[in-house]
C-alpha cells in the first residue's frame, strides 16, 4: 500500500495526509460511457479492492479501460449515473 502512495502526485500525497484518509484500491469492471460537458470524463464502475467486496460507480478524468486499477483518496462519494 505505501508503494502506492509513492506513485501519486504531490498534491494528492499531501491531501491524503492533511486528512489522515486510508488511500482505497479499486479495479475498472465496467466503462459506462462519457459524460462532462466536453466529454473528457469517463464514468465506470469499479469494485473496491479491499474485502467488502462493493462496487460503486465513479467518475475519472483520463484514459481509462476495464481491470485498470484506480487509487481512491475518498471511497464514501458515488458518482450519479448518466442520463
Amino acid at each position: 500500500m505505501r508503494a502506492f502512495l509513492d506513485l501519486l502526485p504531490a498534491p494528492a500525497k499531501v491531501e491524503a495526509a492533511k486528512q489522515n484518509t486510508s488511500i482505497k484500491l479499486a479495479r475498472v469492471i465496467k466503462v459506462l460511457g462519457r459524460t462532462g460537458s466536453r466529454g473528457g470524463v469517463t464514468q465506470v464502475r469499479v469494485d473496491l479492492m479491499d474485502d467488502s467486496g462493493r462496487s460503486i460507480i465513479r467518475n475519472v478524468k483520463g484514459p481509462v479501460r476495464e481491470n485498470d486499477i484506480l487509487t481512491l483518496l475518498e471511497s464514501e462519494r458515488e458518482a450519479r449515473r448518466l442520463r
